[in-house]
């Protein structure tokens, strides 16, 4: 079967693909902490990481969209949706960590420099994938 979507875009696609997947075997987590804890109630980070799985998930799959229509050139449009990409799933990975170490309910309750700096380096990847993203949507729609 061929599609008429560009390659970028079906990396994207694809990348969301993973990403639900990922969200489905963290739902199985959940549910075992949830069936075995005496309070019925998995681990916060064990939900956090589940929950932001499932909503980047989808939320790749609109930045696939702004990928397949954005004016700007496949390279551009790549990296753009790569960077958001990465933050996406390094968060969920950290959120994975702190569920399985058990280490705290609350990464920012005592953060040091180190955490600062990463949630900056966030802020300021996704937020500029994504603007990169839609100038190209606008660029190619006006």
């Amino acid at each position: 079967m061929t599609y008429s979507l560009g390659n970028p875009t079906m990396a994207t696609l694809f990348a969301a693909g993973l990403i639900f997947l990922l969200a489905l075997v963290l739902g199985i987590w959940k549910y075992r902490q949830m069936a075995t804890s005496p309070d019925h109630l998995a681990h916060p980070y064990v939900d956090v990481a589940h929950r932001a799985a499932l909503l980047y998930s989808f939320a790749t799959l609109l930045l696939a969209v702004f990928v397949e229509l954005s004016a700007w050139p496949d390279w551009v449009n790549s990296t753009a949706a790569a960077t958001v990409i990465l933050f996406f799933v390094g968060a969920i990975i950290s959120y994975i960590i702190h569920g399985a170490k058990r280490d705290t309910t609350n990464q920012l309750s005592q953060p040091g420099r180190s955490i600062h700096v990463a949630m900056w380096a966030l802020i300021i990847a996704e937020i500029g994938g994504f603007v990169v993203l839609l100038a190209g949507f606008l660029r190619g729609w006006l």
